[in-house]
């Protein structure tokens, strides 16, 4: 059994599984490399190759127990036939919702969008399984994947103004989105994948009162489907006010926390296995300051079933030398 199986499945404590969040990315001149020849980054994440070549730099290069697929969430809105582009120094950008159009799109003609994605798992899965570690397919929640599709680009502190209008089509994209992330999720898994995680990046967003129709609902259909493959499922519900009520709710394996909230408190809180946390502007500082608090989250977990990780995507501008260090003081620990 891998480490992260070990950890999530048997709630091992004595071990401490690491990878990253973004760990095949911009922080690497590897990928820089690849980058500054390859602008599309759409076309990027459909080029099998180069797919397989960036998710496994990072593998190469440092200790990790888990390879993630170099792919996008936006890969469902992609596939469901609404434009996707990515603009330098802006972050995604989507062409209006076109639901008629979307509405036509059947399982063939998503699949066909993007399989390359699954061929790309495929051969990474076939590395990883030699090396007993894991391949993680992912996706993102529904929410977060309907706040980028109505709002066409990253609504950072605000979503429009009229967002919550026309309640029925919201509930028509959410089925639809809901339909295609158990297609994109069984054919990730059919290829390999062995762990699934849901990234909600914008659960933040949202008041109390909306979690249940727009959070809890959407994303525990999802859980339990993935739980149906018999697949771990991770979710990172990133910012939501209540981790605690989402994992009694949701019922995820395990959960990635994000660095905002006290890890003490959630040690105390959360049953299920827990992963991540630490601020990824730790990395932007010294090897002092960086032992200091990745030793505060082994120790706070040290009795919990624990896989390090950062609460969100490590940073491009950081030094790999801090990565080494990380691994190091992780693994050594």
């Amino acid at each position: 059994m891998t480490p992260l199986h070990e950890v999530i499945i048997n709630e091992k404590t004595s071990i401490n599984p690491i990878w990253i969040m973004r760990q095949a990315g911009r922080y690497l001149p590897e990928f820089r490399e690849i980058r500054k020849n390859n602008p599309n980054f759409i076309e990027l994440c459909l080029n099998e190759k180069l797919t397989k070549e960036i998710t496994l730099q990072p593998i190469k290069r440092f200790n990790l127990d888990a390879a993630i697929i170099f792919s996008d969430i936006l890969m469902i809105p992609y596939g469901l036939k609404q434009k996707v582009e990515f603009k330098k120094n802006f972050g995604p950008f989507l062409s209006k919702l076109d639901i008629t159009l979307m509405s036509k799109v059947d399982e063939i003609d998503f699949v066909e969008k993007v399989y390359p994605v699954y061929k790309a798992i495929k051969s990474v899965s076939s590395e990883m399984n030699l090396k007993n570690k894991n391949t993680i397919g992912f996706v993102g929640a529904p929410w977060t994947l309907l706040v980028y599709m109505i709002n066409q680009q990253s609504p950072k502190k605000n979503i429009k103004k009229n967002f919550f209008e026309d309640e029925y089509l919201i509930n028509r994209i959410l089925l639809i989105i809901e339909k295609f992330l158990k297609i994109h999720i069984k054919n990730q898994v059919d290829n390999g994948a062995n762990v699934i995680q849901i990234f909600d990046s914008w659960a933040g967003l949202l008041e109390e009162r909306d979690y249940p129709n727009y959070i809890y609902t959407p994303t525990l259909n999802l859980v339990n489907y993935v739980k149906s493959l018999n697949v771990p499922v991770i979710c990172f519900p990133r910012e939501i006010k209540n981790y605690k009520e989402f994992c009694e709710i949701v019922k995820p394996d395990a959960v990635n926390i994000d660095y905002n909230v006290d890890p003490l408190v959630i040690s105390k809180n959360i049953k299920i296995p827990v992963q991540g946390g630490l601020d990824p502007k730790i990395l932007l500082t010294d090897k002092e300051n960086l032992k200091k608090q990745v030793l505060k989250y082994l120790d706070i977990f040290k009795d919990h079933p624990y896989i390090f990780n950062l609460g969100h995507g490590i940073l491009p501008e950081t030094n790999t030398e801090m990565v080494e260090y990380l691994m190091k003081t992780v693994q050594d620990h």
